[in-house]
């Protein structure tokens, strides 16, 4: 069965750094996609980062490029979001996710996702 459990998240100021992890059980990282979202109430859950399966490339989105960045750990099995310089705009819940597909360009479309964590609650105070 596949479990995607993420951590790491909290309160942090304006310009302060966190890392958040999410550990996956029952299957293999590397064998999918994997993409960090999130989602605010009353807004639509925004990719925040994808890797795709078959080519290994990372795209970001616009919001984030630059102060993201997004690792994983092949042993551990867990993939990492290292968010730095975060804005109180970077508040919100933050999901891991991962596909099935092989399609290049990365999937980013929420709906392109199979599988979720519950997700982490990121808050930046200003």
């Amino acid at each position: 069965e596949v479990h995607l459990v993420e951590s790491g998240g909290g309160t942090v100021q304006a310009g302060g750094s966190l890392r958040l992890s999410c550990a996956a059980s029952g299957f293999l990282f590397d064998d999918y996609a994997r993409g960090w979202f999130r989602q605010v109430p009353v807004k639509a859950r925004e990719a925040i980062s994808c890797v795709g399966s078959s080519d290994g490339s990372t795209t970001y989105g616009d919001s984030v490029k630059g102060r993201f960045t997004m690792s994983s750990d092949d042993a551990e099995n867990t993939v990492y979001l290292q968010m730095n310089r975060l804005k109180p705009e970077d508040t919100a819940v933050y999901y891991c996710a991962v596909s099935r597909l092989t399609i290049v360009p990365i999937p980013t479309s929420p709906a392109s996702y199979d599988y979720w964590g519950r997700g982490t609650q990121v808050t930046v105070s200003s």
